[in-house]
Order: C-alpha cells, then structure tokens, then sequence
C-alpha cells in the first residue's frame, strides 16, 4: 500500500495550521517530481508532443513563479535575474538540461518554500498585509500569493506528471510516470 498524500500524513512541523494546505501542496508537488524529474532524460524532458509546452518548460516555470510569487508575497520587486529568468522560460538552452538538472531547479524553489512558509507561520498577524503582483501592481495579500504559489505549483506538477506519460507512450515506453 503506497502512502496517503501528503495533506492526510498530519500537519507539516513549524507550519501554523493556516498555512498547512499550501505546505501540503508543496509538500506533495515535491515529492511528485522527486519521483518523475530525475529520470527524465534530456530528450524526453525536452519533447513537445503537439506543440504543447515541454516537462522541461513546466518544470523551468514551477521553480520560477514559485520564487517570483514568493518575492512579492515578501513585498519585494523582481530583480534583474529574475526578469531574466522569466524570460529564459521561454526559449530552449544550450545545453538542455536533462530530468537530473530540472529536478534540482524544482527542489531548490520548493524547499525555499516551505521555508517561507515556516517564516510567515511566525508572523500570523502580517498574512492579511496588502502585496502587489507584477508591473501593474494587481492587488494581493501576503496570504493571497502563497495559496496562489501553492496551487499554481500543483497545476504544473500536473502538468508534467501528464507530458511525461503522453512522451513515454509515444516513444513506446512502458512507464509508470
């Protein structure tokens, strides 16, 4: 019998309850492609089945927004790197990175995270502050940006947890991605 999800396993230490279901979703889109990046080669993580967006892309856009929702959940701008970042997303590099490499991207933005949350969990009176999103300053709270980071973290996964099952199937591929 595997494990249940991560939201039935109990409350994540250091979390404060309200913050538990975006930690919970972390939490499980982390293990989720603990189990699908790493083995991705590059080819696989690269394919674009129908013209629809790649693994790679998904994965490079997971860790990205998720640092970017949480900079402006801490009420900052995006810096230089990050703009560039963004940018990056949207085109192939030279070399691809392989499944080993975008999991270490996912893994590094999730844990960040989780860490965040484990900050704001001290803080409970600021998750109702006031927070803007992008160059036209769309209105958010502090709260409103790390539910978003979590459930648009978990909209990814799936997206990559489908795209490998579509691109192994077409290579002919067993798989249990």
């Amino acid at each position: 019998m595997s494990e249940p999800e991560a939201w039935l396993r109990g409350p994540v230490p250091g979390i404060a309850p309200l913050l538990q279901p975006a930690a919970h979703a972390f939490q499980q889109v982390r293990e989720e492609m603990a189990r699908l990046l790493p083995s991705r080669s590059t080819e696989e993580a690269w394919t674009t089945p129908g013209g629809a967006p790649s693994v790679a892309y998904h994965a490079r856009h997971l860790a990205g927004s998720t640092d970017r929702l949480l900079t402006y959940a801490r009420g900052e701008a995006l810096d230089e790197a990050q703009l560039a970042r963004l940018a990056a997303e949207r085109t192939v590099p030279e070399p691809r990175p392989d499944g080993a490499a975008l999991w270490r991207e996912v893994a590094e933005a999730l844990d960040d995270a989780l860490r965040q949350l484990q900050h704001w969990s001290s803080r409970p009176d600021e998750l109702l502050a006031p927070r803007t999103v992008g160059r036209g300053r769309l209105p958010s709270t502090v709260l409103g940006l790390l539910f978003h980071a979590a459930e648009h973290a978990q909209r990814h996964a799936g997206q990559v947890t489908t795209t490998a099952r579509i691109v192994r199937g077409r290579a002919g591929v067993a798989s249990s991605a």
